[in-house]
């Protein structure tokens, strides 16, 4: 399979946005929606199928994984054939590399069951939510992981306060960057910001890279060049 570069996963055609939602029928699997998305040709991919294949991906390798660098682990998982350059299962796979380097580095949760419930949660919040919400699927995704792995709920207290502003602060660091939207560069930034509170609120300490580059600027049609914190080389 050839990842689409932030394309129609049907014609290959580049992806239109719209002011309000339309209803549309899914290429794939005929299910019938609001979206606000469609590519130049009219075909609709709904988020689960956009997703379904990535998802998959991502529970494997977390579940085999041993490493306690959460970027390395993003790097991997983003080079899976089934991980496009942008699109939903971004939302599950940074809490996923968030909570399995937590595990590694010595973080006391049962993984299995973590990332179970990150899939599950991830799957809630959609495709575009950046733009149509303001609020960053990946830093909503670094908040469920820190809620998950502190067994939060409503109801809690101080771990409550812990999980917003663990989106919160990974929301302010994207939205400072500003768009238009990169799921790599938005991934990166949510697990950065992620991981100085899991070291900070629970004490354990993962592995982060001196410096995060990123190797998909080629891939994103809108990236910001020299203007994006992580980019490292040309685009075409």
């Amino acid at each position: 399979m050839q990842r689409q570069k932030g394309a129609c996963l049907i014609c290959g055609e580049p992806l239109v946005y719209l002011k309000q939602a339309e209803m549309m029928k899914c290429s794939f699997c005929g299910k019938e929606e609001p979206s606000y998305a469609k590519c130049g040709a009219g075909h609709y991919v709904c988020d689960e199928c956009h997703a379904r294949q990535g998802i998959e991906s991502i529970m494997r390798y977390c579940a085999a994984a041993a490493g306690r660098d959460p970027i390395a682990m993003l790097t991997d998982m983003m080079n899976d054939p089934y991980i496009h350059m942008h699109g939903p299962e971004h939302h599950t796979m940074v809490g996923a590399a968030l909570m399995t380097a937590y595990r590694n580095a010595g973080g006391d949760i049962d993984l299995t069951a973590c990332l179970a419930e990150m899939k599950k949660r991830g799957a809630r919040c959609p495709g575009g939510s950046c733009g149509f919400w303001g609020c960053c699927g990946a830093a909503v995704s670094a908040g469920m992981c820190m809620s998950i792995i502190t067994g939060t709920t409503p109801l809690s207290g101080k771990t409550w306060g812990t999980a917003n502003i663990t989106t919160a602060r990974a929301l302010e660091a994207i939205g400072r960057i500003g768009g238009p939207r990169c799921c790599k560069r938005d991934s990166f930034t949510a697990v950065i910001e992620a991981a100085k509170l899991i070291k900070a609120e629970l004490g354990t300490a993962l592995d982060m890279p001196p410096r995060v580059t990123c190797a998909f600027s080629a891939e994103n049609k809108q990236c910001l060049g020299k203007n994006c914190p992580y980019f490292q080389g040309k685009t075409e």
